[in-house]
């Protein structure tokens, strides 16, 4: 619910070019898989797309290699096979993501009915409070905000997009959905998910992340302030999806708008209403 940060991409897949070495630092696996039935090479190729991010949006082959650790020559291929997949341009030596690349999102996006039928509840309930409300989802370390919704004014709201990725410790949304989700991956995220001093106020300590994160769960809402944007705070709360997947709605303030406790109450209760409107609906 503050600013996104966007971390170079698919350092989990650094096989040093070979594709028979399974990666060392895979990312958190969200099904068993046994490994003889992945495909190390479509790994790869999404590990390219992964290093185009908000600080690179345009990249040379010496610097996809460098991103994603993989070698020279295979990082030709499979650069160049996206280019003629579409989801990749090439101008002179640069290369850039194309539209194409929003088809992966969009069976997502449309199969939840997300702009038919989410955003505009969430949209009703913003304009009670006046600000931008956003949902997310658990993703490996981070949270990604799979909605945005603003209201009449949007006082906090710093660059948020669609697939904008947050880490889970130091923001209110990541914490909520450590605190609404399985107790053996908010355990294992507070050990080992990157940890960060964005501000000098952001909490470092895992031990009082943890308490942290079961006193929110206990309360049901999650309030952050100043630990990942200075003068920022955060409140979120969790919503009972029925599919069971980990969701979180919140939005973002100026510090001293969160301070008051008038508006405080009427923006958990916002919060609450609105994720119980949306519970059937993810």
């Amino acid at each position: 619910m503050t600013r996104h940060r966007q971390e170079p991409a698919a350092r989990d897949l650094r096989t040093q070019g070979s594709p028979d070495v399974p990666p060392p630092h895979p990312e958190p696996a969200v099904g068993t898989v046994a490994e003889k039935d992945i495909s190390l090479t479509f790994a790869k190729g999404m590990a390219v797309l992964k290093a185009f991010d908000a600080e690179h949006t345009h990249l040379t082959l010496p610097q996809i290699a460098r991103l994603t650790g993989f070698d020279r020559a295979a990082t030709r291929r499979l650069v160049l096979t996206l280019v003629h997949l579409g989801y990749v341009r090439q101008q002179d030596r640069l290369f850039a993501l194309t539209p194409r690349i929003l088809v992966l999102a969009g069976g997502f996006l449309q199969g939840r009915q997300f702009g038919k039928t989410i955003q505009p509840v969430m949209r009703a309930f913003s304009l009670r409070i006046g600000e931008t409300i956003s949902l997310a989802m658990l993703d490996g370390a981070e949270a990604v905000y799979v909605a945005h919704a603003g209201g009449e004014t949007e006082r906090a709201r710093i660059g948020f997009t669609i697939g904008s990725r947050v880490p889970l410790l130091s923001t209110a949304i990541g914490r909520m959905l450590l605190a609404a989700g399985d107790a053996g991956t908010a355990a294992e995220a507070i050990r080992t998910a990157p940890l960060e001093p964005h501000t000098p106020a952001t909490t470092l300590d895992r031990n009082a992340i943890a308490t942290a994160v079961r006193t929110i769960a206990a309360a049901g809402h999650a309030l952050v302030d100043g630990e990942f944007e200075p003068g920022v705070a955060a409140l979120a709360v969790a919503v009972p999806a029925a599919s069971g997947e980990v969701a979180a709605l919140g939005f973002s303030a100026t510090s001293a708008r969160l301070a008051d406790a008038a508006f405080r109450r009427e923006a958990l209760a916002t919060l609450k209403d609105c994720a119980g409107a949306l519970a059937g609906l993810l």
